[in-house]
C-alpha cells in the first residue's frame, strides 16, 4: 500500500480518490473548494491539505484529475504546485482530459524535477468513477506506467500503456472522436422512430442485438426517450474535448469531418441551454427543430 496524493475532487475526482483509499493506501486530498476536500476525508478517513504541495508532500505517487491544461498547470507547477512538493524518483499520474501539449510539457518538466509524469485520460464516466470501472489508456515510460498499473487498478476495469509521454491523450481523443459520431447517430434514430410513431423502446429491443448495438445505445436510450438528460457527461465538457481533438487534427493533417460537424451541434445545444446536459442531449436539438 502506498502513500498517495490526489487532487481534484470533482465528479470523477472524487470518487476515484475514494476508491484508493477504500482499497488500503494512505490519501491525501487537495482540492480548489477546501470544504469538498474536507467533506472527503471526513468521510473517507484520509486527509485533506491546503495545496497541491502539500498534498504531494511526502507522497510516492500523486495523482490528479482536474478541468483543463490550465487547471492542470496550476496544480503542478509554482511554489505551491504539486512538482514543488514531489520527492525525486515519485511519479504524477494525469487523469485529467487535456492536449498531448501540455501532457509533453508538463512530463518535460517534471523530468527536469527527476520525477516521472504518465498521461493517463479516462473514460466511462461518472458511473465508471463510482463504480470503479473506468478505461484508462496511458502514455509515459514503460517503467513509471508499470509503477503506476496497480495504483489506477483501484478503480479501472483496463488500463493499457499505449506508447510514449501523449500517447494517453490522444487515444482519449480517439475515444470522444468515436462518441460523437455515435450520439448523434443514436440521436437521429431515436428522433426518426418518433416521428414515425413507433414505439422507441421496443424499436431499440431489437435494434441493439444487432449491429446497431453500442454502449450509448444500451445505457443512454431510456433516459434520453425520458426527456432526461440531467446527468452524466456535460456538453460543456465535451465541447472541450472536441476542441482539442480538432485542434491537434489542423496539426497532424486528420480529416475530421463527422466531429466537426458534431461540435457544432452541440454548440447548438449549449444555446437552448445545455450546456450542463449531457451529450446524449444532441436529441434534444433535433427536437427542437421539429
Amino acid at each position: 500500500m502506498a502513500k498517495l496524493a490526489f487532487l481534484g475532487l470533482g465528479v470523477m475526482g472524487y470518487p476515484m480518490a475514494g476508491h484508493l483509499q477504500a482499497a488500503g493506501h494512505d490519501v491525501t486530498v487537495y482540492n480548489r473548494t477546501t470544504s469538498k476536500a474536507e467533506k472527503w476525508a471526513a468521510e473517507h478517513g484520509g486527509q485533506a491539505a491546503a495545496t497541491p504541495a502539500l498534498a504531494a508532500s511526502s507522497a510516492e505517487m500523486v495523482l490528479a484529475c482536474v478541468g483543463n491544461d490550465d487547471d492542470l498547470r496550476s496544480v503542478c507547477i509554482g511554489d505551491d504546485g504539486a512538482f514543488a512538493g514531489m520527492d525525486d524518483g515519485t511519479i504524477f499520474v494525469d487523469h485529467t482530459t487535456v492536449s498531448a501539449a501540455v501532457t509533453r510539457e508538463l512530463f518535460e518538466a517534471a523530468a527536469g524535477q527527476g520525477i516521472s509524469f504518465v498521461d493517463a485520460p479516462v473514460s466511462g464516466g461518472q458511473a465508471g468513477a463510482e463504480n470503479g470501472v473506468l478505461s484508462v489508456m496511458c502514455g509515459g515510460t514503460q517503467d513509471s506506467y508499470d509503477s503506476a498499473e496497480a495504483v489506477i487498478g483501484a478503480y479501472a476495469r483496463i488500463c493499457r500503456r499505449i506508447g510514449d509521454s501523449g500517447a494517453g491523450q490522444m487515444t482519449k481523443m480517439c475515444n470522444q472522436i468515436a462518441i460523437a459520431g455515435l450520439v448523434q447517430g443514436l440521436s437521429e434514430a431515436l428522433h426518426f422512430a418518433q416521428k414515425s410513431g413507433l414505439d422507441g423502446r421496443a424499436v431499440v429491443e431489437v435494434i441493439s442485438q444487432g449491429a446497431a448495438g453500442s454502449w450509448q445505445m444500451a445505457n443512454r436510450y431510456e433516459t434520453m426517450l425520458d426527456d432526461h438528460f440531467d446527468h452524466g457527461f456535460a456538453v460543456d465538457w465535451m465541447r472541450k474535448d472536441l476542441g482539442i481533438c480538432l485542434s491537434t487534427a489542423d496539426e497532424n493533417g486528420a480529416s475530421l469531418p463527422v466531429t466537426a460537424l458534431v461540435d457544432q451541434f452541440y454548440k447548438d445545444v449549449q444555446k437552448l441551454g445545455g450546456g450542463r446536459w449531457d451529450t446524449s442531449s444532441l436529441l434534444k436539438r433535433l427536437q427542437a427543430m421539429g
